[in-house]
């Protein structure tokens, strides 16, 4: 054998060797298939930042998972201290504001009808349903590109989720419009599988009870601040066009009523946009309101949205969008441009 010729079949066995240990996208589906079926719970933390509208949001995020379909998502707003909480229990799924001590409640398949970037099974799911999924794998992670199952935001069609090989925890996820800009970004940390809870760890009363005790949640609300003044917001979605505004003076102060235009593809449509201080309730008068509809992440907040409209509060501020024309997506477009504009007292 010449000489020159044994470094190179060296060199061959080694890249025979190496393709060998790596795993392909069927290899790794397969994995996470029974990592799901081995799953009992979990825990994990993220940042989420949000880069839709003029300078990003960032929250911070703490996921609770109890099989099979307990959940606790804590929201907290790092620049204004702001918190929100959605529970799922046995007696149905749960919006929190605790700085207000009021909740919405819902007979909903949240979290099943929709991708959420911060849940792991739903990431899995992403990943497992979408046959043309796309799948790199580098010196540390496994990367697939997918389609999202938004059911009312078709502006984030794709996501790309960076999973751990060491134990195909979540690392990132980007999800991404039609010109593959990330919009939102979940950055994961200190995840734990197969975690232990206390049997009222998802107890609505207790998580409510507990979030008020926290300094950051009850900070939510301004005291200094006048109940009845507050910064009057705006829609910035592009197709929506302010033609009247009025104030009404109610008890708690003032009421702002405003009506858009909405150029959509087929027609000109209206929706009403209202606004109010929204009102603390004192402790131990929690009020639970029911709405037959479903959660709706808007970004900034989540919301509750119906067939005609969707409520919200954000910086102790009550928020009512309603119409009888707009699609479900163009609400929660409208409901997520809304911008901060001029203070009303």
């Amino acid at each position: 054998m010449k000489k020159w010729l044994l470094p190179l079949l060296c060199l061959v066995l080694m890249v025979v060797l190496s393709a060998c240990g790596a795993k392909s996208q069927e290899d790794v589906v397969g994995d996470l298939n029974k990592k799901m079926d081995d799953l009992t719970s979990y825990k994990t933390k993220a940042k989420m930042t949000l880069q839709m509208g003029t300078e990003p949001q960032e929250y911070n995020v703490e996921v609770w998972h109890n099989d099979p379909d307990f959940y606790r998502v804590e929201l907290k707003n790092s620049q204004s201290d702001q918190s929100q909480m959605i529970l799922r229990n046995k007696e149905g799924v749960f919006v929190l504001t605790p700085a207000l001590n009021k909740s919405f409640r819902f007979q909903s398949d949240w979290p099943k009808n929709s991708s959420q970037p911060y849940l792991y099974e739903s990431l899995v799911q992403d990943i497992m349903e979408d046959p043309e999924a796309t799948f790199k794998e580098t010196e540390e992670h496994y990367v697939f590109e997918t389609k999202t199952r938004y059911q009312n935001n078709k502006m984030l069609p794709m996501q790309e989720i960076t999973l751990s090989k060491e134990d195909l925890s979540p690392v990132t996820v980007k999800v991404m419009d039609t010109d593959r800009n990330p919009l939102v970004t979940v950055e994961f940390s200190d995840t734990e599988f197969n975690s232990k809870f206390d049997p009222d760890s998802f107890d609505m009363q207790r998580n409510m009870e507990g979030a008020q005790l926290d300094k950051e949640t009850t900070a939510g609300v301004d005291e200094e601040k006048s109940q009845d003044e507050f910064a009057v917001m705006y829609s910035n979605d592009a197709a929506a066009k302010l033609i009247e505004e009025k104030m009404i003076d109610t008890e708690n102060g003032q009421r702002v009523v405003q009506i858009y235009e909405y150029q959509s593809a087929e027609s000109t449509k209206r929706f009403t946009l209202i606004q109010e201080t929204a009102e603390v309730m004192p402790a131990g008068a929690m009020v639970s309101t029911p709405v037959n509809g479903e959660p709706v992440d808007l970004g900034y907040t989540v919301g509750a949205m119906t067939e005609t409209g969707i409520q919200w509060t954000h910086n102790g501020v009550e928020y009512m969008l309603a119409s009888s024309e707009l699609t479900p997506e163009e609400m929660i477009s409208v409901a997520g441009s809304v911008q901060e504009g001029t203070m009303v007292k």
